[in-house]
């Protein structure tokens, strides 16, 4: 029977291999005392295994709170924990709360975070994955050899249907590629959802026909599964292409739900993520948290930006950039989704430090900050990414770019 291995890097004042073994049994058959029904039959096919230990330094203070130790000292270490496929078959909440249930309460952990996990071909080969992601989003927006250009309406909540479909023509004239509602927005006593859905697309459409050009529009539809349902039908009846949703918000099996329909790409934004990743020793990093919203079927996720306005490294943004273009057996890749105080002059070291125009690079006040309104800004980002595609710094790109040398003038500080 096929196993799921789980890398943990976990902080522990107790002996190691113990520790470990708590972990496999409270996160399997054990729990805190032997108890007859647990015989080695059983163990044999559902107990979860230690499979690797891999140790690492030993320090004096404990990373969150625990068991103390009595001699100050708390060993660090990566382990590798595997469970049979059996134990829960293609239940992605089941599967989940076997690899991150429990296990954060465990008092014999001072730390504990979900590195990565090991997918087997029974797992990628049922769940189907993202219908779209990096190809299919491509087609639909008729966009190759680069990034994508997105932007979000701002202010982020507050402007009625006629006001935000006033920006989007704005953007649309001006050759966006994608736009998206903010995550603070659905449906507001002045922008009903169905009403918003109608003044967009009308834009969008009209652009459409007389263009060839369909923008991508990610309507916000987190909400309860039936009113998401209920907003989902109505972007494909106004002839949309795109839905966002708050995926640690509504959880993964309405967000399935969702993506099993298969007519809509879904964006997948991430707010929420820093509870669940900003300590070093708590939480997910995120090249595992990618893999289950994969297998549940998002298209597109969030992953910050180099030199962004949050607290993530940079080195953190480009290993989830890549973790999202890794290739899983049997799955579509996974859209990048670049953002967070994202501007032009962030493009030639995106590019440096990724190889990869496989990108959704969203702007907010990037682009509707510009001097030059937002026109300037969505032809200063194309700029930006010629510029980093051609090995251009941010001072030459802006000697030969004068939108883009507008942006630097503005933003430049920033770099």
């Amino acid at each position: 029977m096929e196993r799921i291995v789980a890398h943990y890097y976990i902080e522990t004042p107790l002996a190691i291999d113990h520790a470990a073994a708590v972990l496999a049994g409270e996160q399997s058959s054990g729990t805190f005392v032997n108890i007859p029904g647990e015989t080695e039959e059983l163990k044999r096919r559902f107990a979860a295994k230690v499979e690797a230990i891999d140790l690492l330094e030993t320090v004096n203070q404990p990373a969150i709170p625990g068991i103390a130790s009595s001699g100050k000292l708390y060993q660090r270490a990566y382990i590798k924990v595997s469970w049979s496929v059996e134990n829960f078959g293609s239940n992605l909440p089941v599967m989940i709360s076997t690899l991150q249930g429990n296990l954060y309460e465990l008092t014999q952990f001072t730390g504990l975070k979900l590195m990565d996990i090991e997918l087997p071909l029974s797992l990628t080969q049922y769940f189907r994955g993202p219908q779209f992601g990096i190809e299919g989003t491509r087609i639909l927006t008729e966009v190759y050899q680069r990034p994508l250009i997105g932007t979000i309406i701002k202010p982020s909540i507050g402007l009625s249907p006629a006001q935000t479909a006033d920006i989007v023509k704005v953007l649309v004239d001006a050759g966006i590629d994608f736009i998206k509602d903010d995550e603070l927005l659905s449906s507001s006593a002045n922008s009903p959802f169905a009403e918003r859905v109608d003044a967009v697309m009308k834009i969008i459409n009209d652009h459409a026909h007389k263009t060839g050009k369909k923008v991508m529009y990610a309507f916000n539809i987190s909400d309860e599964i039936d009113n998401m349902q209920r907003n989902y039908d109505k972007i494909v009846q106004s002839e949309g292409t795109c839905a966002m949703i708050s995926i640690n918000s509504v959880g993964i099996s309405a967000v399935k739900k969702l993506c099993d329909l298969g007519q809509l790409a879904i964006h997948g934004h991430r707010n929420g993520w820093g509870m669940l990743n900003r300590h070093p020793l708590l939480g997910i990093e995120f090249p595992a948290y990618q893999k289950l919203w994969r297998l549940a079927g998002v298209d597109q996720i969030h992953v910050n930006g180099i030199q962004n306005k949050f607290w993530e490294s940079d080195d953190s943004v480009v290993k989830s950039i890549e973790s999202c273009l890794t290739n899983i057996a049997g799955t579509h890749t996974i859209l990048p989704v670049v953002s967070s105080g994202q501007w032009g002059g962030q493009a030639p070291e995106t590019y440096k430090r990724t190889k990869t125009t496989d990108l959704l690079y969203m702007a907010g006040g990037g682009i509707l900050g510009h001097p030059a309104g937002a026109a300037g800004g969505v032809k200063a980002l194309k700029q930006a990414w010629d510029a980093a595609i051609t090995g251009l710094s941010v001072e030459e790109a802006a000697q030969q770019y004068p939108e883009f040398a507008q942006s630097v003038a503005k933003f430049g500080k920033k770099v």
